[in-house]
């Protein structure tokens, strides 16, 4: 087994990136609710004014996985680490690769001494929870999801 590099994730990383976006949406039911574009994707990450970063997690210089995030704000706990996206290609699973990213997630958040991370899983998800129990999450039945489609 080639040993995994964690990196940051640079502008040319965007199109593998958003591969896996696609094989997510596919695994969680929902391909057509995918409609970002790769040049917004771009733009919004390494553009004049990014709203999201990433790690990406590599062997063999082939990005295996990715941690998508942005920073939330809390008027109780202050800035919040929200994890958009974890994703681990499905042929690399199992391999450790979602706990590098999660690593270096917790670490990057520890440095920017953010209050915390937060982020949604679904319910049926069994091993996404498992994976997050492995961290000693919460899980929060209380709150209900809401959004507002604008186009």
């Amino acid at each position: 087994m080639p040993t995994p590099v964690v990196r940051r994730a640079v502008k040319e990383d965007c199109p593998r990136m958003l591969e896996l976006v696609n094989e997510l949406a596919l695994y969680e039911r929902a391909p057509q609710e995918v409609t970002v574009t790769l040049s917004h994707f771009e733009e919004s990450g390494f553009g004049a004014n990014p709203v999201w970063w990433a790690f990406v997690v590599e062997e063999n210089r082939m990005i295996q996985g990715f941690a998508l995030y942005y920073i939330r704000y809390s008027t109780w706990k202050g800035q919040r680490m929200y994890l958009e996206d974890i994703i681990v290609t499905e042929a690399a699973r199992g391999r450790g690769l979602g706990k590098i990213l999660m690593d270096a997630l917790i670490a990057d958040a520890k440095e920017k001494q953010f209050s915390g991370i937060v982020w949604q899983v679904l319910e049926w998800n069994e091993p996404a929870l498992n994976f997050y129990r492995k961290y000693n999450a919460s899980f929060d039945p209380e709150w209900v999801n809401a959004s507002l489609n604008l186009g």
